[in-house]
């Protein structure tokens, strides 16, 4: 394993120095889901809640959270995105969730992709708790990235 870049030799945390990297075309995909009663869902797929339709709203509210991300991870570099798209399926047993981020550049855009996904399901939460309390956001996890030294990862499930 490599050591935790955002610390320095004493514990410290600090932002990395990414200036000398190459900058290069990265892609992030990240997913994640959000578990709802039966009656919630059917009155999300009649689009039958009072506070609107929940999937696009979440969708636009993903979208503004990648563009938002180094605001609200205080290490995260602001970053020039090229593309960004978020999806939000109503499923079985929720809604699944899938944010796709691009950018030129010199450092990935993982979180900015997680950040996307985090926010499009917290969305969710806020427009179906007054009929649930209960809902779970869960499995919120990348899914691929490519570009820069480390290459390409794609998660195995």
């Amino acid at each position: 394993m490599g050591k935790l870049t955002h610390l320095d030799e004493e514990g410290r945390a600090k932002m990395v120095d990414v200036g000398a990297k190459e900058a290069t075309s990265r892609h992030a995909v990240a997913r994640g889901k959000v578990l709802l009663s039966p009656e919630t869902l059917t009155l999300l797929s009649e689009k039958r809640l009072r506070k609107g339709h929940p999937v696009e709203v979440a969708r636009i509210a993903g979208i503004m959270a990648a563009k938002r991300c180094a605001e609200l991870i205080p290490l995260c570099h602001p970053l020039s995105l090229t593309h960004v798209d978020v999806s939000a399926e109503i499923t079985d047993g929720g809604v699944d969730i899938e944010a796709s981020v691009r950018t030129v550049g010199s450092t990935g855009v993982e979180m900015e992709a997680l950040t996307a996904v985090s926010v499009a399901a917290l969305t969710i939460y806020d427009m179906c708790k007054a009929v649930e309390k209960g809902i779970v956001i869960s499995d919120i996890r990348l899914m691929r990235k490519e570009g820069g030294r480390s290459g390409v990862y794609t998660r195995k499930e």
